[in-house]
């Protein structure tokens, strides 16, 4: 369940997150990329159009931070969408499996300081994916869990990644 720090190709810092979900890939898909099921588990809205190239921008719910741009580097239906999230490149890739739905979660990122926040953050959010998928009532309330897993991921990878210190709301 715990994500993972590791150097992409470009020699940046990239959190990995893979999770085994019970839905069928489309389900999956629908979730990551509708609006009305972001809502449930990611962090900001993503407002623009759905295709490679697109110019996207990014309002946190409850505006507890500024707003940012973006753009959707890659769109494929209904496997991968990479996007540009600020300073950092988001990639989630869906893969079927016989039951159910591998979930990958790349986040590569601008700075290494980050990297613990960012981590707690993502943990959090795919928590709320999986109870929204699940059709938990009030799948954000899993997200509050950010400040318990935020100690293991400074533990797990180190000082360094722990410079930026926690974001203004309890989630990435």
């Amino acid at each position: 369940m715990y994500g993972t720090l590791e150097a992409a190709d470009s020699g940046q810092p990239r959190l990995r997150f893979e999770r085994t979900l019970t839905h069928p890939p489309e389900q999956v898909w629908r979730a990551v990329t509708e609006p009305q099921h972001l809502a449930h588990w990611f962090p900001t809205t993503i407002d623009g159009e759905r295709a490679a190239g697109a110019r996207l921008s990014f309002d946190f719910p409850n505006g507890e931070a500024p707003g940012f741009a973006g753009e959707m580097l890659v769109f494929t239906p209904p496997r991968v969408m990479e996007l540009r999230w600020g300073p950092d490149t988001l990639l989630l890739e869906l893969r079927p499996l016989k039951r159910g739905t591998r979930l990958i979660l790349l986040d590569t990122l601008e700075e290494l300081g980050k990297a613990a926040r960012d981590a707690a953050g993502w943990h959090t959010c795919l928590d709320a994916l999986g109870a929204h998928l699940d059709r938990k009532p009030d799948s954000r309330a899993s997200m509050d869990a950010w400040h318990e897993v935020h100690p293991t991921y400074v533990a797990n990878f180190g000082p360094a990644c722990a410079t930026i210190g926690p974001p203004l709301h309890d989630h990435v």
